[in-house]
């Protein structure tokens, strides 16, 4: 397998991966609809960098670390888990709050660009299956005599691309429709969805045992 062959094939793989609905884009979406579109942005471009640190971790043996440590692993997965039952549980708060008012994950303050980021950086970061994903893929992308550390990057960030245009569909597509998704109804729905999605996320990786 050549580079360009190897690029190709894993840039199929990754698409395929990207547009499949999961835990990262219920969270840019719910970040479109509640925050607007720069929160929106600032949570794809921390979940981008999340998978693309994996993806570094991966081709320098990280991940490997994580694979054949059973300590390493259980506490990544703990901690990755309460991660997300507390984002969930907060998202559970701001969707059934009695006063209508939202409940931001970051505290009273109005959230920044930074603190958006960081949510979906650590949601990824904590999440131990991405970084298992990616030791298991890469070295089948990595041609013989490539450096593996160049070729893991490399495919993250061809993976990360892709992510970052799925995400930006989703974010302009919110936006052409905030009409609708504007309404305080509707709000609640994303916040009440994407917090179930978190705690689901949140309990499986907890109660998983590898």
């Amino acid at each position: 397998m050549d580079l360009t062959h190897a690029v190709l094939s894993f840039a199929i793989l990754g698409a395929l991966l990207t547009i499949t609905p999961g835990l990262d884009t219920a969270l840019v979406l719910r970040s479109a609809v509640t925050m607007g579109r720069g929160a929106a942005f600032a949570t794809a471009l921390g979940v981008n960098s999340g998978a693309l640190l994996w993806g570094a971790a991966a081709a320098v043996g990280v991940s490997a670390l994580l694979t054949a440590s059973a300590t390493a692993y259980t506490v990544l997965r703990v901690a990755g888990a309460a991660y997300m039952l507390y984002l969930g549980v907060r998202m559970m708060r701001s969707a059934f709050n009695k006063d209508g008012e939202a409940v931001e994950l970051a505290g009273p303050a109005a959230p920044t660009w930074w603190s958006t980021f960081g949510k979906g950086l650590f949601t990824n970061l904590l999440n131990p299956k991405v970084g298992a994903f990616y030791l298991a893929v890469l070295p089948q992308f990595i041609p013989a005599g490539s450096s593996p550390l160049g070729m893991g990057l490399l495919l993250a960030l061809v993976h990360d691309i892709e992510g970052l245009a799925w995400f930006s569909l989703i974010i302009f597509g919110a936006r052409a429709a905030r009409g609708l998704l504007a309404r305080r109804s509707m709000r609640r729905t994303v916040d009440a969805g994407t917090g179930a999605v978190l705690i689901g996320f949140g309990l499986r990786l907890g109660l998983s045992s590898r």
